[in-house]
């Protein structure tokens, strides 16, 4: 069985599998059968949404700056100002990029698994495209 460690990258409030939860930035949870246990109950699946919005793997103990990125690129790409199109423009038309699009939508940008928790180069360099 495959165990992975994951880090909270920002507060976690939302009903989990285990019941309500509040966990707080930086808390350690293990990763154990495709789901993420805190306190030896499971909190969510390791491929949801609660998953990408608040944890990501830190097993090679970059998980903190891995969250702060995402933390800086998530919210820069969702602001609706002038600079709005431009940013996903240089995302679209990046070979690296690519590769963490979900291929299933041909015209719409959703980010896959490997995004959340991919290699801090790349996330810099992400950040770095779009100015996060």
């Amino acid at each position: 069985m495959e165990y992975k460690t994951y880090v909270c990258r920002k507060r976690a409030r939302f009903k989990a599998i285990c019941g309500q939860v509040n966990i707080p930035y930086g808390t350690t949870l293990n990763g154990q059968g495709g789901f993420l246990i805190l306190n030896d109950l499971p909190v969510c699946s390791a491929t949801s949404q609660n998953a990408y919005d608040f944890f990501t793997q830190n097993d090679d103990g970059m998980g903190q700056e891995r969250g702060e990125l995402l933390n800086r690129i998530i919210p820069k790409l969702e602001k609706r100002d002038a600079g709005y199109q431009a940013r996903w423009g240089k995302i679209w038309e990046d070979a690296l990029c690519q590769k963490y699009k979900r291929p299933e939508q041909e015209d719409h940008w959703i980010w896959n698994h490997d995004f959340y928790n991919g290699p801090v180069e790349d996330l810099r360099y992400i950040a770095a495209l779009i100015g996060a």
